[in-house]
């Protein structure tokens, strides 16, 4: 015999809601996890990005400049062990792809773009595009 089961037309949106906030009520990132913290500042010839990506390689790091969107993308690899003598008691791995894109208050000149990454800090030149001229193709940056 089936069981019969009455539901009123606002059961199933708080039933949604309660699950959702129950469980995980606080956005907390997981632990080791990177988050990819930036600073923009803008003067009178150029913006520039102050970007945190620590234990990340240059070579795993993209820079991307259409416009007035950037995009940055980096790979990040980690890897913790923890031995005494022969025996390993604690191994975590973290592998995965952190990004930021951001659109600048005006047109960037992309071919004159700037990049530099040490000791975990980014650090983007991006000049402002003089005149008015068509949008320019996409351009990635070489990290220096």
């Amino acid at each position: 015999m089936a069981n019969i089961t009455r539901y009123g037309p606002f059961d199933s949106l708080f039933d949604d809601l309660a699950r959702g906030f129950w469980v995980k009520p606080l956005g907390v990132p997981a632990a080791g996890e990177i988050r990819l913290k930036v600073d923009v500042k803008e003067d009178d010839k150029a913006y520039t990005v102050h970007a945190e990506i620590p234990g990340v390689r240059k070579e795993d790091i993209q820079v991307e400049v259409h416009g007035d969107q950037v995009s940055i993308r980096a790979e990040v690899k980690r890897e913790k062990e923890e031995r005494k003598g022969e025996k390993l008691l604690h191994s975590e791995r973290y592998y995965g792809m952190v990004s930021r894109s951001f659109a600048l208050p005006g047109e960037v000149d992309d071919k004159a773009t700037v990049a530099k990454y040490s000791d975990g800090i980014l650090d983007l030149t991006l000049p402002k595009k003089t005149g008015g001229g068509a949008r320019s193709e996409e351009h990635t940056s070489e990290l220096q």
